[in-house]
């Protein structure tokens, strides 16, 4: 069963929705996958893109803002638990609770999250809040992992990974998430709208799925090249 969202007003349940769909856009239009009939909810006010097992929730230039857990956000990868503002509604996200027995490089998520290292390069630094579930089981991921941007010159700025979720890139031309398992690092191609396209892994596009990164691959986003580095 896929991962789910359950839609609330004044704690009565409006809807549940399963998150079958890669994405499914939340608003006021009645097309919307998840049909919100409020004035303070734009026609198109956001969106949740979902991947395998990992989901990410998006404001979609809505005019009131989307809130996760109390705190306004662009984008942000779902966690158990978190509950979403959208105008006077809520949701509730549930994930699949069959996703941690797959195995292959879909096996559940469960990542650390410790605070960021920024970068200075032209690829920018999305930011995701991670729950405290995923802060409470830092410890079960070993290594230390880092991206370090290529240049001409030597050794270039670097970006400790050590949150659940670090996702790179340029909204709108190619976004990529990083998440942090047991199992190893996973990147994921996130920006998958009309016209873009993938980033690059070894010089090969990275598919619809998310794809275990091995020490020294060489990751391509938005212009910037980065090695990935495992100790």
């Amino acid at each position: 069963m896929a991962a789910k969202v359950i839609l609330t007003f004044n704690d009565e349940t409006v809807g549940e929705f399963l998150l079958d769909k890669e994405s499914m856009t939340i608003g006021r239009r009645p097309t919307s996958d998840i049909y919100i009939d409020n004035l303070a909810v734009s026609g198109t006010h956001a969106r949740i893109l979902t991947i395998l097992e990992d989901s990410f929730l998006e404001d979609l230039e809505s005019t009131n803002g989307v809130f996760v857990n109390g705190q306004r956000v662009k984008k942000h990868a779902l966690q158990e638990g978190d509950v979403v503002i959208i105008g006077k509604h809520e949701l509730r996200f549930y994930p699949d609770e069959a996703s941690s027995v797959v195995t292959g490089a879909s096996e559940g998520l469960i990542t650390p999250s410790y605070p960021e290292a920024p970068v200075e390069s032209p690829a920018e630094e999305i930011q995701y809040e991670p729950s405290e579930k995923a802060v409470a089981e830092a410890a079960t991921s070993g290594g230390t992992a880092k991206l370090r941007v290529i240049t001409d010159g030597g050794p270039g700025k670097e970006l400790l990974l050590t949150k659940s979720i670090t996702t790179v890139g340029k909204p709108g031309v190619q976004v990529a998430a990083i998440s942090r398992r047991p199992q190893g690092d996973f990147i994921v191609n996130v920006e998958r709208g009309e016209g873009t396209k993938a980033p690059l892994v070894n010089g090969a596009p990275l598919g619809h799925g998310s794809l275990r990164l091995e020490h020294q691959d060489v990751i391509e986003i938005a212009g910037v090249k980065m090695e990935y580095l495992k100790e």
